[in-house]
């Protein structure tokens, strides 16, 4: 796999030497990562931002630096660095510079609130807080007793030290690697509840970035634009996967549909990176905008974070190709499966099948293996990238070895896994189980629905019933009886929502995933 993604590939016996004694020192880190592409290919861009382009060696040089005065601060081998920042330089600059160090690095939500920071912030103590200057009154508890750096800034003279200010001062002498080679932190969105600090070491081998490459076909030397946050799993495994691949990143700090096309065009990108909700985005630009962008370099575009409806899926690759590949997985288990556009043309809405070196099984709530096609259970997954546990120093429900993802799901003839559902999102109505994802992917196709979320609440006949809240599209108009008629026609009679709210827009986390919790609050408001 790692040759055929042109990972591995022949070079001048000396520089090979040199690059097998950094893997043998590092590991496959960001540190040696981009310290083997300043080796290889020293001058090409590793980096296009907002800001400009910065080339492999410079970055290398940089974060050197960079890690030389974070030290001079008090920043060692185990210590935390917090990292509050938008797609840019900046955020990776500061994540290679603590692998430099050997320190954990805790990756904050640009959508959380100020209490959720600092709650954050006092479990998981980090030494130095790095972050854009807008987020200065976000981190205004969060940073009292701790060391702050602003990544980003407009203004001239900002209150607290800039990263380009360590920089400059630091010395850009190669560093010597530490013995612990540092933790990732991943915050769980917190959809349901207070984020949790998922934890993983960096992996021990090239194993995992293998077992995505079997299944999506990213090649080394390439450009990708990440529209997908990098703070989230999602946009920072395609970090990780660059640094393998010695991929030239294009970074932009808000994310524009336009200007997501608009870089594909300009760098000839071969892999845009996304979340469910940005390729909605996409196709609202409609046909016509789109056909300005040339956009035929595309061989993957890469989605993940949250479900990806069918409809959806075809819609986009009749627009832009068979080249949609989506990801299944959680904070906690990194990926589950993966569905290739062959699989998401004959079976649109599956989540796929486990790549290389990933198990996924289902059990029912007695811990009894549901093996049947089309039996529903719990999914509980295995492989070398799953959490080594919250920070919490609590765990994910394990079975045999396996990790609980929270979702409910079945598989078909073909072995290919279809969600259903949250498992605590399931409600039962007059003594049936419904999911309500099954009405919301139905509604989603409806014409006059822009959007639409459903939750189970409380009923003194039923037990639970479901409430449909939906974004009407632009100048059209629908009812509820109507609402109500369209799905009764379509399934089931105890799926129908007893209740349909209207509202202007769904609540959401930066990767698109709803916020069920806080409809609910709106229900009891």
């Amino acid at each position: 796999m790692l040759v055929r993604a042109r990972v591995l590939r022949l070079d001048r016996p000396d520089r090979l030497a040199r690059v097998g004694l950094l893997l043998a020192r590092w590991g496959p880190t960001p540190a040696s990562g981009y310290a083997i592409s300043a080796l290889r290919d020293p001058d090409r861009p590793a980096i296009h931002d907002d800001r400009g382009t910065i080339s492999f060696i410079d970055l290398h040089r940089e974060t050197n630096a960079l890690a030389h005065s974070l030290r001079e601060v008090g920043v060692g081998e185990g210590d935390g660095i917090a990292i509050l920042c938008r797609d840019h330089a900046g955020f990776i600059k500061s994540t290679v510079a603590a692998s430099k160090l050997g320190a954990d690095v805790l990756l904050l939500n640009t959508s959380f609130a100020e209490p959720q920071i600092a709650d954050v912030c006092a479990r998981e103590r980090p030494r130095v807080l790095i972050y854009d200057e807008e987020f200065i009154p976000l981190c205004a508890s969060a940073a009292v007793g701790r060391n702050s750096v602003i990544a980003w800034h407009d203004s001239e003279s900002p209150e607290y030290p800039t990263l380009d200010a360590l920089i400059a001062a630091g010395t850009r002498e190669n560093l010597r690697p530490p013995h612990d080679r540092g933790r990732v932190v991943i915050l769980t969105s917190g959809t349901t509840g207070a984020p949790r600090g998922a934890s993983r070491h960096q992996p021990r081998s090239l194993d995992p970035a293998a077992a995505l490459f079997s299944r999506i076909p990213l090649r080394a030397r390439e450009t990708t634009v990440i529209a997908a946050p990098l703070f989230h799993s999602w946009g920072y495994a395609h970090f990780t996967l660059g640094l393998a691949l010695s991929s030239t990143l294009v970074l932009h700090r808000r994310f524009d549909p336009e200007q997501a096309l608009a870089s594909v065009a300009r760098y000839q990108a071969s892999v845009l990176v996304v979340v469910p909700l940005m390729l909605q985005r996409l196709l609202e630009l409609g046909p016509e905008t789109i056909a300005r962008y040339d956009t035929s370099s595309l061989r993957v575009i890469a989605a993940s974070g949250s479900a990806l409806p069918g409809e959806l899926a075809l819609r986009v690759m009749d627009t832009f190709g068979d080249v949609l590949y989506n990801l299944y997985g959680s904070t906690e288990v990194a990926w589950a499966t993966i569905a290739s556009p062959e699989e998401l043309r004959s079976a649109p809405g599956t989540a796929g099948t486990p790549p290389r070196g990933t198990q996924v099984r289902l059990f029912d709530a007695d811990g009894s293996e549901r093996r049947a096609p089309g039996e529903t259970g719990r999914i509980f997954v295995t492989n070398e990238m799953v959490m080594d546990g919250y920070t919490s120093g609590d765990g994910k429900t394990e079975l045999q070895g396996l990790i609980a993802t929270g979702d409910v799901g079945y598989l078909d003839d073909h072995g290919r896994l279809f969600i259903s559902g949250r498992d605590d999102d399931m409600i039962v109505s007059g003594g049936e189980n419904v999911f309500p994802s099954e009405v919301e992917d139905l509604l989603a196709e409806h014409d006059a629905i822009e959007d639409v979320a459903v939750i189970g609440v409380a009923d003194e006949e039923f037990g639970e019933r479901l409430r449909a809240f939906i974004v009407l599209k632009e100048g059209s108009e629908l009812d509820g009886e109507t609402v109500k008629d369209y799905v009764r026609a379509n399934l089931a009679r105890f799926k129908v929502p007893r209740d349909v709210v209207f509202i202007d827009e769904l609540p959401r986390t930066a990767t698109g995933k709803v916020l069920k919790r806080e409809l609910r609050l709106l229900d009891a408001a």
